[in-house]
């Protein structure tokens, strides 16, 4: 079986506290047609650095029925920016437009198979996987960007079409597991092209 979750696999259930108080599980978004869930946290420069292309995009496409959701999996213990209250902080200030949800258990990143902070997963109506990989090709300097995987992919679902190219390897640093070294990743984990 694969570390990360495949294409037409089922997004695994959860339920999560939030950064605005609320606690979230995967049923909540049942009226989205489109649900992208992300893996991100506060202290990587992949994240930090295309966090603004990640706002633009979930502007362009949260009116048009796209719920997005980022979950920070990553261990406080490893990187104290990633705890819980930095996250509230970072919200505050920061006013990203999407949910942003806390895994302090890692079980969540480890259903979906989180490789990178950024990694993000596309799920249709059904809850199906359709696009798992990266949202753009250069994260840590977006004024390099020349590709953008997540829009090509929600623009073909909006237009009824199939994604092109659904797996894409995501860019950024990896999930930092509680307990382990902070470049660990389990032995499974590996590209996904």
């Amino acid at each position: 079986m694969a570390f990360t979750l495949q294409i037409n696999e089922s997004a695994p259930d959860f339920n999560l506290p939030a950064t605005d108080g609320n606690n979230y599980k995967l049923s909540d978004f049942s009226e989205s047609d489109l649900l992208v869930i992300f893996f991100t946290c506060n202290h990587c420069p992949y994240v930090i650095n295309s966090d603004e292309e990640t706002r633009k995009t979930v502007e362009k496409y949260s009116n048009k029925g796209v719920k997005f959701v980022g979950i920070n999996s990553n261990s406080k213990n490893t990187y104290e920016e990633d705890s819980f209250e930095n996250m509230v902080k970072r919200m505050d200030e920061h006013k990203f437009p999407w949910l942003y949800l806390y895994d302090e258990s890692q079980e969540v990143a480890l259903a979906y198979g989180a490789l990178r902070t950024p990694h993000f997963y596309v799920f249709d109506e059904d809850r199906k996987l359709v696009y798992t990989g990266r949202a753009i090709d250069s994260p840590r300097d977006t004024s390099k960007m020349t590709t953008h995987e997540l829009e090509d992919a929600l623009d073909s679902l909006l237009e009824g079409k199939e994604v092109e190219l659904a797996v894409t390897n995501p860019i950024g640093c990896n999930v930092k597991w509680e307990g382990k070294e902070k470049h660990w990743m389990p032995a499974d984990a590996c590209d996904l092209v």
